[in-house]
């Protein structure tokens, strides 16, 4: 549906017709009026330290609480420095493991160490792409999962990129194909003003970016919502923190152009 063709009462209908995944994080929702469209696959890109890892762990636990079983496809970091990562935030996803509610699939270790031989998901050949795919379908299916988070997707084909949007469509085939509502972290370097890919943009639902800029001799983070299928959003850069609870949004501010930040 395109919005410019609808009147006003028409759009509000319509907004209230989707079913939306809440992610739980503070400012977020509010922002995108109401949440993330089920079986959206989103982008979440952003540079180092602007907190494209506790986003995802945020959403995943906050979908575990509200009783939305998940999956984290762990890419970059052992499955037990994210467990601990995740930890420091109070985010203690053990009880949801045993309860066959939550799951690592390990794609970083290939199975090597004792540590990796107990975990029940392991892609044992991680440049096989394919691999990954049915480990990951066969996990979904077990866990019965609602939210997926993939971290980061940029692993994926940073050394092949011409083949990244065929990539992120077949895991959004896959994904929204299985009923989750996912997002892929996507890396991008401090200066690059895409979002991790060539085409990626395109293969997604949405896109969020985050960013962290000098203002003033201090750093700022803030975030864009820079497309979102089946909802209205804000189409301003918001600020955000992180704190020992995980991520803020500061919905009623936003950073302008000239890098102050103005209460609404």
């Amino acid at each position: 549906m395109e919005r410019h063709l609808c009147g006003e009462g028409d759009i509000i209908f319509w907004e209230l017709m989707v079913e939306r995944v809440i992610t739980g994080i503070p400012g977020f929702d509010e922002i995108l009026s109401g949440g993330i469209p089920k079986r959206n696959v989103v982008l979440l890109s952003g540079g180092p330290g602007t907190g494209k890892s506790i986003f995802g762990y945020q959403y995943l636990y906050n979908g575990l609480r509200r009783g939305e079983p998940g999956i984290l496809v762990a890419l970059e970091e052992h499955p037990v420095a994210v467990r601990i990562a995740m930890s420091q935030f109070g985010w203690d996803v053990s009880e949801y493991e045993e309860e066959g509610r939550f799951a690592i699939v390990d794609a970083f270790t290939a199975g090597i160490g004792e540590a990796a031989k107990r975990e029940r998901y392991v892609v044992r050949a991680p440049d096989d792409f394919q691999m990954l795919i049915d480990v990951l379908r066969t996990a979904i299916r077990e866990v019965k999962a609602e939210r997926v988070v993939v971290d980061s997707v940029t692993t994926l084909y940073i050394t092949k990129p011409v083949m990244a949007r065929g990539m992120v469509l077949q895991l959004k085939r896959v994904l929204s194909g299985l009923g989750c509502t996912s997002i892929l972290v996507s890396q991008v370097s401090v200066t690059e003003r895409g979002f991790g890919g060539p085409g990626v943009e395109h293969a997604v639902d949405g896109i969020v970016r985050l960013d962290l800029d000098e203002i003033r001799g201090e750093l700022k983070r803030s975030l864009i919502v820079w497309k979102m299928r089946g909802t209205a959003h804000s189409m301003r850069r918001h600020p955000f923190e992180i704190t020992d609870k995980g991520i803020i949004v500061k919905a009623a501010e936003v950073l302008k152009e000239v890098r102050e930040i103005e209460r609404e």
